[in-house]
């Protein structure tokens, strides 16, 4: 957590000091995640989780163990990546990615800009008439959180089902248009929340970034102070086997960008 007040950088936006940020080095995020092995309605039947793209977050996977592959979507083309116990895999933003379970896939999932994951950067890719608001978006993808667990698991796998019927969509569909409608919408259902992104971002990963401008700054006039404030942390995760978009989820509280 910052220890100081707001300064002004270039444009005029305010930055929270970056003395004592506690999160994730480089502000990312981190998750433990066991890949579904609910059986799909397309591609023959093969396990997996929910796709979906995010719009300003690159994703990182860590595979621990099991095997599958990461279905990948953009502009320039559909691929498949293999994944095993020891694959490192990334990919930036706009990219709807789909994992496949071909056996006890688990992967250790580290996500850009710790913070706007947790507030909602993906969109699912759902049929087109589920993407013309948050309302009518929220009410066939949010997961009651106080709900039994048959029940949250109901509507995961629903939500699930309905992603992959708009994926097979855009994945069959001939020339960029479909894939474009997808981006535009994605990017209307986001816009009411981008200044809460943004915020979540300025206190997290660009504070994150900004320390080691000023801890360069420091070293460069022969100031050495912040090695005296040196600090070690650890975390359990703050809760287990969440029904996540691509599986059961481990969560740590890593998000430190409030001051």
């Amino acid at each position: 957590m910052g220890t100081g007040g707001d300064r002004q950088v270039p444009g005029g936006a305010a930055v929270v000091s970056t003395e004592g940020f506690g999160g994730l080095p480089g502000g990312v995020a981190v998750s433990h995640l066991s890949v579904y092995d609910w059986p799909a309605a397309i591609d023959g039947g093969v396990c997996g989780g929910t796709p979906h793209m995010h719009l300003t977050c690159s994703e990182g996977y860590v595979v621990t163990g099991g095997r599958g592959a990461v279905q990948t979507l953009t502009a320039t083309g559909y691929e498949v990546t293999p994944l095993a116990a020891g694959t490192v895999a990334w990919f930036t933003p706009g990219t709807i990615h789909r994992l496949v379970n071909e056996g006890d896939l688990r992967i250790t999932v580290l996500m850009q800009n710790s913070g706007l994951p947790e507030a909602g950067d993906a969109v699912l890719t759902l049929p087109p008439q589920y993407l013309t608001d948050p309302e009518t978006y929220a009410a066939v993808t949010v997961i009651p959180a106080d709900a039994p667990e048959a029940e949250q698991e109901r509507v995961a796998r629903a939500r699930r089902d309905l992603a992959l019927e708009g994926y097979d969509a855009l994945r069959s569909a001939e020339g960029p248009e479909a894939l474009a409608a997808f981006h535009r919408a994605a990017a209307a259902l986001v816009r009411p929340r981008l200044a809460e992104w943004r915020e979540r971002w300025e206190r997290g990963a660009r504070a994150a970034a900004a320390a080691t401008g000023e801890q360069l700054d420091r070293l460069d006039r022969g100031d050495y102070s912040h090695l005296a404030d040196a600090a070690v942390r650890a975390e359990q995760p703050s809760a287990y086997a969440k029904f996540g978009m691509c599986g059961r989820l481990d969560v740590y509280d890593v998000y430190k960008g409030t001051v």
